[in-house]
């Protein structure tokens, strides 16, 4: 089974993340794989990708199922590659839209927050517990959306948040039912053909923020401190 499936039209790209007995968590194939499409649908001036997963949620995040098999360097490099993929979906020129469901970890909900729209299943939920084992991942991006406090408050106690909850924080748009993510998409499209691209990449140009370096930076210092894949395991443990 691929990790990833790719539904192509005229008008937008819908990628699924397709590892559902591994609950869409992140596989270095799955990881590859992503910045693939992306990379292409930038080069190809895809106006709109739509994100969304297989089975039960969008995805658990990093996969953690295997991490006693890997050096703390390898799982540097995995989780590296995670910050990259979220810099690709980020600078997307298009429209990127996630559709999200079931319960959501870690790096899956940094997925979402680099999507420019974000819808949830009423049953969605959110959590992010990567400083509990000392990782920096996704910070500032989920900061800029939902603010500095806010923030601060869920990745401090690694909370779990519902979708309602995110709706009223503005990490998403709206609370919509699988059922209605049809007319969502093809809101997305009309959205994303109000404007020419050479108007869309203008709007991209003067609204991106990103720091990219830094972000990195802040990534590889929080990761490369020894014992990460202790950590991970003591995390998992307990």
């Amino acid at each position: 089974m691929m990790p990833v499936r790719i539904e192509r039209t005229d008008t937008h790209l819908t990628v699924t993340l397709n590892r559902p007995q591994k609950l869409n968590a992140f596989s270095a194939d799955l990881i590859e794989q992503l910045i693939a499409v992306f990379d292409q649908a930038a080069s190809e001036d895809v106006p709109l990708v739509a994100l969304r997963g297989e089975g039960r949620c969008f995805s658990a995040g990093f996969d953690m199922g295997d991490v006693g098999r890997y050096s703390d360097g390898d799982l540097l490099l995995r989780f590296v590659r995670i910050e990259t993929l979220l810099q690709r979906v980020a600078a997307f020129p298009g429209l990127t839209l996630a559709l999200v469901h079931g319960r959501n970890f870690g790096a899956g909900v940094d997925l979402i927050a680099a999507c420019k729209l974000r819808i949830a299943a009423p049953d969605a939920t959110f959590r992010m517990p990567g400083l509990k084992f000392d990782l920096v991942l996704g910070t500032r991006r989920f900061a800029s959306i939902v603010g500095v406090t806010t923030a601060r408050r869920l990745l401090e106690t690694s909370a779990t948040f519902t979708a309602p909850e995110a709706a009223s924080m503005g990490f998403i748009e709206s609370v919509s039912t699988i059922e209605q993510w049809p007319a969502a998409i093809a809101q997305a499209v009309d959205r994303s053909a109000g404007l020419s691209k050479r108007a869309r990449a203008g709007l991209h140009e003067a609204l991106h923020r990103e720091m990219d370096d830094a972000d990195l930076a802040a990534l590889v210092r929080s990761a490369s401190e020894p014992g990460l894949g202790e950590r991970i395991a003591s995390y998992l443990g307990g």
